[in-house]
């Protein structure tokens, strides 16, 4: 048992093990101090009430089931089913309605972590570090959301004054296209409206069905591969909140709306206090912004400052980049979850575009980094990480500080944002082409000559 954690992969995976139980405890120290749960007080809330998303805790024991074999996937699907239906018959003996998330999901907590003491009291070597590398991968879906909620919660308490009159002046640049976005949406109706909030709100599960098949081999093999659309995703959520603290904005259906009450006449669950009082003036999505000199604005201490970057966009892009290996039916879907992402992020006003140009560079360089990472540094990931990076700062800084000349010179600071994104596009692409195994043609015979 020894020799196997002694390997430098292990001991890495330990260590960061280590670490992430070290920020979801800081965290949870952090969330108390302004009265609010913690991420790990509310995931141990799931394991009896009903959970936030139920869905969440199915993808997370679907990814956690990668490592067992078929006989042992029925059993843990039919474990977790049947301890739903005895919460929901013991919720309906004593009478107690879910009022706020899903009325399942409980039995896949209970599954994940029965099978977090399997590998602890029936497993060694080998077989134990598979076994709590699948928990772990899965309990780590679940606690991204978590800390994800808890740093939206933190964003609006300690973010009192937003940036969005710069992101708006700016977006000038772009053509505002969330005003527009947002009049096709709106003519679309509850229909379209509810079909784009359900594909807006079920993007890890997205991500889950991507990571299965890329995952599809693990059971065989014994082993994860290299890289994978998790680390992606995780870091994504990990990395991009603390962006929300240096920039915080609200999005335009807060700053120049009335907020979700917007789309509470459409919306089957929207369930959001009304802001349109902090709102500079009821503009959206109607007629654009005014081009005026920016300045900080109030606002209250509910609405989460998460729009810079755009991190649907970044996890949606991240989704589009891994499904390109995959079958026919898996790159359909990854474009349609892109764009379906992109034209609800606008049209829902949660994003100015400024932001989603932003995400798109913000994955790229991450994305680039974790490739880099797996596969041993060289000279090309090292630029292509520090363009990304250089490109992604020098956006922030042009929103924060140069956004009256974006908006009076549109036809040249547009282009340039395009261009700059572009540019790490290409390099991304180029970059990883290079990186692919190249597969040497067939060598054909030698004639043979001489006297026989």
């Amino acid at each position: 048992m020894f020799s196997v954690w002694r390997q430098p992969r292990i001991r890495l995976w330990v260590v960061a093990g280590v670490a992430a139980l070290g920020f979801l405890i800081a965290l949870e120290i952090a969330a108390r101090r302004y009265g609010l749960p913690g991420p790990i007080t509310s995931q141990a809330r799931e394991v009896i009430f009903a959970p936030k998303s139920g869905f969440l805790l199915y993808a997370g024991m679907a990814l956690m089931m990668v490592v067992l074999t078929w006989r042992q996937r029925f059993i843990a699907a039919a474990a977790a089913i049947g301890i739903d239906v005895a919460f929901l018959v013991v919720r309906w003996a004593v009478g107690a309605k879910v009022t706020d998330g899903h009325p399942f999901g409980n039995g896949a907590l209970w599954v994940l972590l029965g099978y977090a003491v399997i590998a602890v009291t029936r497993r060694t070597g080998r077989e134990r570090v598979l076994l709590l590398k699948g928990v772990g991968l899965g309990l780590l879906l679940v606690a991204g959301r978590k800390t994800g909620d808890t740093w939206l919660l933190i964003t609006s308490k300690t973010r009192p004054a937003v940036l969005d009159q710069y992101v708006a002046t700016a977006d000038h640049a772009l053509g505002n296209p969330s005003w527009l976005m947002g009049r096709i949406v709106t003519a679309t109706g509850p229909i379209g409206f509810n079909f784009l909030d359900i594909v807006y709100g079920q993007l890890a599960v997205a991500a889950v069905i991507v990571a299965l098949y890329q995952l599809r081999n693990v059971a065989v093999e014994r082993r994860f591969p290299g890289h994978h659309l998790v680390r992606t995703f995780l870091v994504i959520g990990l990395l991009g909140p603390s962006i929300y603290m240096i920039f915080p904005v609200v999005g335009p259906i807060f700053a120049y709306g009335t907020g979700a009450e917007h789309w509470a006449t459409v919306s089957l669950w929207s369930e959001t206090p009304p802001s349109e009082q902090w709102a500079v003036a009821n503009l959206w999505p109607e007629t654009p912004p005014p081009i005026n000199t920016p300045h900080h604005m109030p606002f209250d201490e509910i609405t989460p400052r998460n729009c810079m970057p755009s991190l649907h966009t970044a996890w949606a892009t991240a989704i589009f980049i891994h499904s390109r290996t995959g079958p026919r039916l898996l790159r359909f879907a990854g474009t349609f979850w892109l764009i379906a992402t992109l034209c609800a992020t606008l049209g829902f006003g949660y994003h100015y575009g400024a932001d989603l140009i932003a995400g798109v560079v913000f994955t790229l360089t991450i994305e680039a980094a974790l490739r880099s990472l797996d596969r041993g540094w060289d000279r090309a990931g090292i630029q292509l990480v520090a363009c990304g990076a250089t490109v992604f700062a020098a956006l922030l800084v042009s929103y924060r500080y140069l956004p009256l000349e974006m908006a009076k010179h549109p036809w040249v600071s547009g282009p340039l944002l395009v261009l700059a994104m572009t540019s790490v596009v290409y390099g991304y692409v180029r970059t990883v082409g290079l990186w692919k195994p190249r597969t040497a043609p067939a060598r054909q015979p030698e004639p043979q000559t001489g006297l026989v």
